[in-house]
């Protein structure tokens, strides 16, 4: 016998268990199976569950489950990102609380092995979260971005691709994290509004020249007073990047600038002269109209100077501050002293102070900017000028947008493919380098250049530069040797004869090592060959994660079985960053998309729609509602609200909800079970009788198609919700209640039937349930077996495939005493009429097939609404609550039941109560100022408030007027 109740703490490590043993996370063995896979988004090796992961993981899970139990052989793929950043930061975290020295101090082998020996002990712990959700993942195949078979594809990957001239070295501008001084990803970038300024500074006309500018202009724009200038008024937010303005630019079409166009200001304090430019980027409508452009430290300006092959004039050095050095792009010259080595904040002080006393400060206003930070540092990021290795991702993005636009892989909602064609349609290079220590080391040795410093007939003197060093990429640093020899025994067809910075000659042979330092033994002179320093962005490892994962580059039978997957199921925020670049791969290097269907999830919000923070303290620990409610009730509560498009509004009470709902589950299974119902192995549903049996078979299978269909087509909401009414309002609600009778009746047959019947829809509910509540129904599948056990364990039962059990008379018969008893039912609370208090109730209108109804069912329906008779009638009795089902009426008499009068006054206090709250609201929402300023959640709750009580009062409303 089933306990009293389900106690998820203890049932779920035993049921995850006893799966794991079982093998049946593994895809079946049978080599005509379906296949069906999917790579889980690989969480940082750092992470901890959110509640983010947990909706993402969750309905990945769904989707494995019912995909496994219709007997395909299915795939989930599990693992984790290396997360180069993150890691890191943990790993010197650790040793700085540990009083040890840094990373730099320790030197790049010590460093990485210190992090590889975290990773061991502490990394993925995530994935041991995961188990607690219940996610069903093949754990003998969990792979880590930096395994030595990942790793031996994202090499062979970077070497084809530079190889095909797509991965090129390059100068660009970056976004810079000065405290990790590493180049970063879009994504690692906060942008934060915050209080700041719009400096205005004058920058003087080269040639001394003066002009009229309007400063003042009447209603229809026309200027009406103009002042004398010899300076352009530029504005800015970063004043320390000044001093790296290499152009102004004005709009084409802005007349006040128009003969200015070709001519030069003085950059003040750096005292060049620099181009005044025509450029659309200048918005005539924005302060002056002129723009300060600097190339080395802004996106936009970058593209601007790329229009107009402006030189890009670097100021800053990795740490963000003023220039100490010549790095050779022209910036130290333009510095004073005493501002070189300068923070750029205490920079920026120093030159509004300086343009202030040239007489050069126009003004200062103060404005909301945004500003980037680095999510993991928290410092300002810092656009920057230097030498990154780049991917041609507009020659990759060809393919993958092409396999969208012609319907090889469709985005659910559809919406998001407008979002990922703009992103595809302009993007940029990508900057694939990081200057970390922990991730893939770039595969690209350095050499020397060599410099033919004299001819000498039969000898040459040669020396080695190691300032403009030469990349030789390769996937081994032998094999890198090998290509630097044949560069180096074609230089300026020299053989062999090599000189150093010395004074010897040596005739005959040189060597490749190593080692940065050159060195030269008696005959032969050591060319030193050193490898970049840097490693690989972690999307560029990622990007491979649907085939690497397979054993790729090895053609391994799980490559030829499960590639391409069946569905990508992410966030939308990593469109570009994970999505995009896995298209743009997997065409590549596969020759086939990496996935036919991407469905992309909403947000998880708190309960009123805003966004969860941990500055808020609105933040939902999924770990901490998996101990108070259980597994079972996250899961279904965010499968229950992810609707395609919409984001889900979490809260405490719906996880309770539906753990209750999983209660009720339990409860009807412990009917069951004491009144007998159990599985019978020749049951046929085909061949029952009692309509109500019909009626509940043929309800099932309408379930069983819904669920199908909403999970067929990711509307994880619909199928959940299908699932839920089934279960909780026709099964439990209603069947139950209506078998009652039958299994306590004198008519052996029908007893008979009604129990095999229960039993084999319960066992279908369960089999609709368990890809969203595995735990419990697993746990009631083992304990409501038939006599001689189950055949299997539910993961790996049959999905019901019900048809031709529809009975069409069945439902409209049943479903018309569901109508009926629920509009009793209804009319009884809404009138305040007593729960023990026994009605009579007179149909008035009766077609022959309703009182055939009456006849069958009176019995039940007096049972189930309370009733002490039901008659037929011609007239409707007075003082009666009336409802109408059909061509029928139902009145139920009032007297000697309820006061009547004290019942209206009842309803109209109430309803005084809830229009004074409507007018309340309605004033609060009238406030311009209130819907202006208020937080959109806070809005959107008080017009749901107002809805609601505008339904509380046309119901009572109705209610008083049923009473006359």
């Amino acid at each position: 016998m089933l306990d009293k109740t389900f106690t998820p703490k203890d049932a779920e490590p035993r049921l995850y268990a006893a799966w794991e043993d079982s093998g049946h996370f593994k895809p079946k063995d049978d080599p005509d199976a379906e296949t069906y896979s999917i790579v889980i988004p690989p969480p940082n090796v750092t992470g901890s569950l959110h509640i983010g992961h947990a909706l993402n993981n969750t309905l990945q899970d769904v989707l494995i489950r019912y995909h496994r139990m219709q007997g395909k052989a299915v795939l989930w793929q599990p693992g984790t990102d290396h997360a180069g950043i993150a890691t890191q930061m943990v790993v010197e975290r650790q040793l700085a609380a540990e009083g040890n020295i840094s990373r730099r101090d320790m030197g790049r082998d010590a460093f990485v092995e210190r992090v590889w020996e975290w990773k061991e002990k502490s990394g993925g712990t995530i994935l041991n979260q995961l188990r607690r959700l219940g996610a069903s993942c093949d754990w003998s195949r969990e792979r880590f971005t930096m395994d030595e078979g990942l790793s031996k594809a994202v090499i062979k990957v970077f070497v084809e691709l530079h190889q095909q001239g797509l991965i090129y070295r390059d100068k660009r501008l970056v976004n810079w994290d000065p405290h990790f001084q590493t180049a970063i990803s879009d994504l690692e970038v906060e942008n934060r509004e915050i209080d700041g300024h719009y400096w205005r500074f004058r920058y003087p006309l080269a040639d001394g020249s003066t002009y009229r500018f309007p400063i003042a202009h009447d209603e229809d724009g026309n200027p009406t007073e103009w002042e004398e200038r010899d300076y352009i008024v530029v504005a800015t937010t970063r004043p320390e990047t000044m001093l790296g303005d290499t152009a102004v630019a004005v709009h084409p079409d802005d007349a006040r600038y128009a003969g200015f166009v070709g001519k030069s200001v003085r950059l003040p304090i750096a005292d060049v002269e620099i181009p005044i430019i025509a450029d659309e980027h200048a918005d005539p409508e924005t302060g002056s109209g002129a723009v300060k452009i600097t190339p080395a430290h802004d996106f936009n300006d970058f593209m601007v100077g790329e229009r107009h092959n402006l030189p890009r004039v670097n100021l800053f050095d990795r740490q963000a501050s003023l220039l100490t050095e010549d790095d050779g792009m022209g910036g130290l010259d333009r510095i004073p002293p005493e501002l070189r080595g300068m923070d750029r904040f205490e920079a920026r002080k120093t030159i509004v102070a300086m343009m202030d006393d040239l007489g050069l400060l126009d003004g200062i206003d103060d404005k909301k900017v945004m500003q980037p930070f680095g999510d993991r540092s928290g410092v300002v990021v810092e656009p920057y000028m230097t030498d990154q290795w780049f991917v041609k991702a507009d020659v990759l993005a060809r393919d993958a947008l092409a396999a969208v636009e012609d319907g090889r892989t469709t985005f659910h909602p559809k919406s998001w493919e407008k979002t990922y064609f703009e992103w595809m349609r302009n993007i940029q290079p990508w900057c694939i380098s990081r200057q970390l220590w922990w991730g893939h080391r770039i595969p690209a040795w350095y050499g020397p250049s060599i410099v033919l410093l004299e001819n000498r007939g039969d000898h040459h003197l040669i020396e080695l530069d190691y300032n403009e060093p030469i990349p030789f990429v390769a996937q081994t640093f032998e094999e890198a040797r090998k290509v630097a020899f044949r560069h180096y025994e074609k230089t300026d067809g020299i053989p062999n004869v090599i000189k150093s910075s010395g004074e010897h000659i040596y005739d005959g042979s040189f060597d490749l090592v190593a080692d940065r330092q050159a060195a030269m033994s008696d005959d032969t002179l050591e060319i030193a060959l050193w490898q970049d320093e840097d490693v690989l962005d972690t999307w560029f490892s990622s990007a491979l994660w649907p085939f690497s994962t397979l054993g790729w580059p090895e053609e391994t039978e799980e490559l030829k079985r499960f590639y391409p997957t069946s569905v990508l199921v992410t966030a939308f925020d990593i469109i570009f960053f994970w999505v995009a670049r896995m298209m743009m791969q997997g065409l590549h290097f596969m020759e086939e998309v990496p996935f036919p269907d991407i469905y992309i999830h909403a947000l998880v919000r708190d309960e009123h729609g805003a966004k969860m923070s941990k500055s808020k303290g609105n933040v939902i620990d999924p770990l901490e509602l998996i101990d108070e409610y259980g597994a079972d009730a996250v899961r279904f509560t965010l499968a229950a609200l992810a609707a395609q498009g919409r984001d889900i509004r979490m809260s405490k009470d719906r996880v309770e909800g539906y753990r209750n709902f999983g209660t009720k589950l339990w409860n009807a299974a412990r009917f069951c079970q004491m009144n007998d119902c159990r599985p019978h192995p020749d049951f046929d549903p085909k061949t029952v009788k009692a309509t109500v049996n019909r009626w509940i078979l043929s309800e099932a299978e309408a379930a069983a198609k819904a669920v199908s269909a909403g999970l067929d087509t990711y509307r994880f909401n619909e199928a959940a919700g299908a699932a839920y009414r089934f279960v909780w309002n026709v099964f439990c609600d209603w069947h139950l209640e209506f078998a009652k009778p039958l299994l306590s009746g004198k008519d052996e047959a029908a007893k008979a039937e009604t129990r095999a019947t229960t039993a084999y829809v319960l066992d279908i509910a369960m089999k609709l349930l368990h890809p969203f509540m595995p735990f419990v129904t697993e746990e009631l599948w083992s304990q409501t077996a038939g006599e001689g056990g189950r055949d299997t364990q539910l993961i790996v039962a049959d999905w019901p495939r019900l048809d031709g059990l529809v009975d069409a008379g069945a439902q409209a018969e049943m479903n018309w005493l569901v109508d009926l008893t629920t509009d009793i039912r209804r009319l009884r609370s809404e009138s305040n009429i007593p729960a023990g208090a026994k009605l009579n109730a007179v149909i008035v209108g009766a077609s022959a097939e309703t009182k055939a109804r009456l006849d069958r069912n009176g019995d039940l329906l007096k049972r189930l609404a309370r009733l002490d008779a039901v008659t037929l009638g011609d007239t409707i009795p007075d003082g009666s609550l009336q409802t109408v089902i059909g061509e029928a009426t139902i009145a139920l008499p009032l007297e000697g039941v309820i006061d009547t009068g004290a019942e209206k006054d009842r309803l109209a206090k109430e309803i005084a109560k809830v229009e004074g709250e409507i007018a309340r609201l309605d004033k609060k929402l009238g406030n311009e100022r209130f819907v202006a300023n208020a937080p959109a959640e806070v809005v959107e709750g008080e017009r749901a408030k107002r809805a609601d009580y505008a339904a509380q009062k046309d119901k009572l409303s109705e209610a008083l007027a049923r009473l006359g």
